[in-house]
């Protein structure tokens, strides 16, 4: 395979709709009153997984680019309090920095001045293609859960 068909393949496992339902598809037409509601027990609502992924995501993204960048301590800094009345504020700031966060990664994909397999030097040996991997994966199996929540909770279009 060569270089280009790889980065046209991680961008495509990147954006979803393949596999894996998108992110656009995931949240599109979510009730606003389904957001905070903890539709499986056990879990955490559709809010907090989605703020859960944008924090991952963050992370990821600011560990490949930035040497200086600390990550969160885990599990805390990573999963998010609910709060008392979720705001469409709140709302929108976590879509908009999933998107956002998504988009850049997105872009060190296509960029053919990285090398993909070259170690990030600031890192703990790992690659751009081992962190746009990993995003890949842990953004497909959360957003997997927010699709069965909607379903549990009524809120999925057939």
């Amino acid at each position: 395979m060569n270089d280009s068909a790889l980065r046209s393949e991680l961008v495509a496992l990147l954006d979803g709709g393949q596999a894996h339902v998108a992110l656009d598809k995931t949240v599109d037409g979510i009730k606003p009153e389904n957001r905070t509601k903890n539709a499986i027990a056990g879990e955490r609502s559709i809010w907090e997984v989605l703020e859960h992924i944008r924090l991952a995501q963050h992370d990821i993204l600011q560990y490949t680019l930035d040497p200086n960048w600390k990550s969160p301590e885990w599990p805390s800094g990573y999963w998010p309090e609910l709060p008392s009345k979720l705001s469409e504020a709140a709302w929108d700031r976590t879509l908009s920095g999933l998107r956002h966060d998504l988009r850049q990664l997105i872009g060190l994909a296509q960029n053919n001045n990285i090398d993909l397999t070259s170690e990030i030097p600031h890192s703990e040996g790992h690659t751009n293609l081992r962190e746009l991997l990993l995003t890949a994966d842990h953004n497909a199996y959360h957003l997997g859960q927010v699709v069965a929540m909607r379903k549990a909770l009524g809120d999925w279009p057939d």
